[in-house]
């Protein structure tokens, strides 16, 4: 959970998706993304968490449905949303807290 504490208390806003590999809304997610990081580039940060890996972190955060989506800024959830979402919504989103 430390480990954690360092992932989201930084500047950037920090775009965590909470997923698994059995889960077709998750998988889906993967391109999408992919196309997030390259439009932010270093203004953001974007990181994939195996629910199954870190299940300890998931029932803190209370993730119930995949793909779960939040942001982080300076160690503070200011967005969360379950299901997917598409790239240009997130990236808006990200865009806010940059």
């Amino acid at each position: 959970m430390s480990k954690f504490g360092e992932l989201i208390n930084v500047t950037k806003p920090v775009l965590l998706d909470f997923y698994t590999e059995w889960n077709d809304s998750s998988a889906a997610m993967h391109p999408v993304l992919r196309d997030v990081a390259a439009a932010l580039g270093d203004k953001a940060k974007v990181i994939k968490i195996d629910v199954d890996k870190n299940e300890e972190l998931a029932t803190a955060l209370r993730v119930k449905g995949l793909p779960t989506l939040m942001i982080y800024k300076e160690g503070e959830m200011v967005w969360r949303q379950s299901g997917e979402q598409d790239a240009n919504t997130l990236i808006g989103l990200i865009k806010e807290y940059v």
